[in-house]
């Protein structure tokens, strides 16, 4: 790799795909604290309320050029909202201070919302009063659309999916945008809540398993490697920030003695945007951006017994969101189902490292 090509992972930043844009930094902050689980969930005061939906307002009446509210925005923030409602404990419901600002500002975003988010927002018009009458009537464009409101609606209800609906979804859905398919086959806010709202409502081992294994094939059959044994590193795909990342040297170490390991992850992710291993191997040098084929190749090879998996290459509809990931703020399912991916395949002894 040309020396000029190389980029600090201390600035992990710098690994960020050039032309993403980048969500409202209003609206994120609010999404941190609404868009969690039963307990995590911290309610806003009604300031930061307003100033929320103040900023929502202004992006859709196109006041906002410079930071607008993404539709990814809309739907996670909405989505979480719509959860508390519906199916949180009292104390990580709306507070008084929540209620007021909706009070105040639903009249008026109801009329510059797009439909798709003002059914998320209210999908059974049971929260939002005589304002919330486009949820019940809502259905979505197109068949890929319409199969993933009628899971939102369970979803934003706080219930839970089978593992054939799952994969249905996302394969419907996946690959996304400009980053896969040509355009959207969805709507950017209905993808968007339906990841957080699984995330939400803590995802049960049936809807990991759709997840797990929704793409499994999407290359053919995964490439089985002649090797005794072959270790499978799994660690977070939105890296490291706070403390020493050290997989990548042990799994190194490993196959120094004849233990053949698979590390797989991305360049940059988010929330963290963290050092992750693609980093750190694309400043040594390394080409980053392998196929699975080529990393059965490496796997094999006595003097290697070593290979990284980029998940543009292993896994493209996945890729495909991680600019929507970005705009969701917290991790959705995949952050946990992408660490147990095994993109090569071997007929002896095989093991997972999950971290």
């Amino acid at each position: 790799m040309e020396e000029a090509a190389r980029r600090n992972p201390a600035f992990s930043e710098s690994y960020r795909p050039a032309g993403l844009p980048r969500p409202n930094g209003t609206v994120l902050e609010a999404q941190g604290r609404v868009c969690t689980g039963p307990e995590q969930t911290r309610p806003l005061g009604e300031e930061q309320a307003m100033r929320v939906l103040d900023t929502i307002l202004r992006s859709a009446t196109g006041e906002l050029k410079d930071e607008p509210v993404s539709s990814a925005q809309l739907g996670a923030f909405f989505a979480g909202m719509t959860i508390r409602a519906n199916c949180f404990p009292e104390a990580t419901q709306w507070s008084e201070g929540e209620r007021r600002a909706m009070s105040l500002f639903w009249p008026r975003l109801v009329h510059v919302l797009p439909p798709e988010v003002k059914f998320i927002a209210d999908p059974e018009g049971t929260i939002m009063g005589a304002n919330g009458l486009t949820g019940p009537r809502y259905i979505g464009q197109g068949t890929a659309e319409m199969r993933l409101v009628g899971a939102l609606r369970e979803v934003l209800a706080g219930g839970h999916l089978g593992y054939e609906e799952i994969q249905c979804v996302l394969k419907d859905v996946l690959p996304f945008g400009s980053m896969g398919a040509s355009s959207p086959s969805v709507s950017e806010a209905l993808l968007a809540a339906f990841l957080i709202g699984q995330r939400m409502n803590r995802e049960t081992d049936r809807e990991l398993k759709g997840y797990c294994l929704a793409f499994d094939d999407e290359l053919g059959p995964p490439p089985i490697a002649d090797v005794n044994s072959l270790t499978h590193y799994g660690e977070p795909y939105d890296g490291n920030t706070r403390f020493f990342r050290s997989t990548l040297f042990v799994a190194a170490v490993r196959a120094c003695y004849g233990e053949a390991c698979l590390l797989h992850g991305v360049e940059w992710m988010p929330p963290k945007g963290g050092i992750t291993e693609g980093q750190m191997l694309k400043f040594m040098g390394a080409n980053t951006h392998l196929s699975p084929t080529q990393a059965k190749t490496l796997l094999e090879d006595k003097d290697t017994g070593f290979a990284y998996l980029n998940l543009q290459e292993a896994c493209p509809p996945l890729y495909s969101i991680i600019g929507l990931r970005e705009h969701i703020k917290k991790r959705p399912p995949l952050a946990t189902s992408e660490k147990v991916q095994q993109f090569v395949r071997v007929s002896n002894s095989s093991h997972c490292v999950l971290l």
